[in-house]
């Protein structure tokens, strides 16, 4: 029955003092707290006053730039015979000078950027219409190729090989730029002589039905009859005195008139007229 009090009391003293203990440790660590933010502040108001102070010297010496420039553009105006106020009126003016001069630079600038686009535009334009034309040659070309591979070879109506014989005018042109042989177009009219070449032409018949054609060949004084030929056909005669091989082709029959070319050897004699 007597021991119950003394371990309560026991136990209220343990607590108290770990109370007492806390709360010390509190107090010293809001102390130390206050001194490093007392510090802190000190150390901020410091450099506050150093700068206040360097600012209250930077203000003294502008006012003292500001007052030796105001005494020397006065001796200025007055070596020069100018006032403070037509000192400032002509800085302005250079200003405004230099200002609309900037602006100038910079229109000429943008006129010049607006060239420049523009002359680029047109290299560009110039450079598509170059790859056009390397195309459309390229294309003409293969055209040719293939319509040169089509030409034929045959044999004349006096049973000698033909070289290649020309159904078109395309087909003609390009026998001409081989230069193998010397080429003459001809349009004939039903009975009247025509020259082509060395020699004279006359039509005697048109058969547009079943393409076929009568004429006469007038060489060397002589007249070579060639009867019921065909379209496209290689007609064969012998004229000059070193009896040249002449070949006439007819691609076109119409009307009472037909259309074609005479080939002769390059070494054959330049064409002469022949009289009616």
């Amino acid at each position: 029955m007597t021991d119950e009090p003394v371990v309560e009391q026991r136990s209220f003293s343990g607590a108290f003092l770990g109370l007492l203990a806390a709360a010390l440790l509190a107090a010293l660590g809001g102390l130390i707290w206050s001194y490093t933010l007392s510090t802190r502040l000190t150390k901020a108001e410091t450099q506050v006053i150093q700068a206040q102070t360097q600012n209250d010297q930077l203000s003294k010496e502008l006012e003292q730039t500001n007052a030796r420039l105001k005494v020397e553009s006065e001796t200025l105006g007055q070596s020069v015979g100018l006032t403070q106020k037509q000192l400032e009126t002509r800085a302005n003016d250079l200003m405004r000078r230099q200002q609309a001069d900037a602006k100038r630079l910079e229109s000429a600038q943008a006129a010049a950027q607006q060239q420049i686009g523009a002359v680029s535009s047109d290299v560009s334009s110039v450079k598509t219409d170059v790859g056009g034309v390397k195309t459309d040659v390229a294309q003409t070309k293969t055209e040719l190729q293939n319509t040169q591979a089509q030409l034929q070879s045959m044999k004349g109506d006096m049973g000698v090989q033909s070289g290649l014989i020309a159904t078109n005018h395309s087909e003609l042109e390009i026998l001409k730029h081989k230069g193998d042989r010397n080429y003459y177009e001809f349009t004939l009219h039903k009975g009247k002589r025509e020259p082509v070449s060395t020699v004279g032409l006359e039509l005697r018949k048109a058969d547009t039905k079943h393409s076929r054609f009568t004429l006469n060949v007038y060489a060397d004084d002589k007249k070579i009859e060639k009867k019921d030929r065909g379209l496209n056909e290689p007609v064969q005669f012998y004229t000059g005195k070193d009896n040249y091989l002449y070949e006439l082709v007819v691609n076109n029959i119409g009307k009472d008139q037909v259309q074609g070319y005479i080939s002769t050897p390059k070494a054959a004699p330049a064409p002469v007229s022949v009289t009616h």
